[in-house]
């Protein structure tokens, strides 16, 4: 069973998202800044992150960035999940090192088929 790190400050975001990530067949955790989604990536090694960008202290796009130069983080894929919907920020997402950009509100079927794109 894939496992899957949520790093958001909402938490009814994170309520959301672990309980769709868990009725398809996926584990979940959580952090709640980018502080601690880059410690919790490092201590549990998920099979991906569905990082948030707006947050206080690290946001998302500094946090990915520095999953993806870490050598020991590097091959965990990074998914944006954000309510910021401009182009400009989709590129500059994937340009940080993530492999894919969803925006809020998340829809189930989208994530769930960004997800399987990325862990097969």
């Amino acid at each position: 069973m894939a496992h899957i790190l949520i790093v958001d400050d909402s938490p009814t975001e994170i309520h959301v998202m672990k309980n769709i990530l868990e009725k398809n067949g996926y584990e979940a955790s959580f952090a709640t800044n980018g502080e601690e989604g880059v410690e919790k990536t490092k201590e549990i090694m998920p099979d991906l992150v569905l990082m948030d960008v707006v947050m206080p202290g690290l946001n998302g796009f500094q946090a990915t960035r520095e999953l993806s130069k870490n050598p020991d983080t590097a091959g965990i894929p990074v998914i944006i999940v954000t309510t910021k919907d401009q182009e400009s920020d989709r590129v500059w997402g994937l340009r940080q090192g993530a492999k894919e950009y969803v925006t809020k509100p998340v829809d189930e079927t989208e994530l769930i088929a960004k997800v399987k794109s990325i862990l097969g």
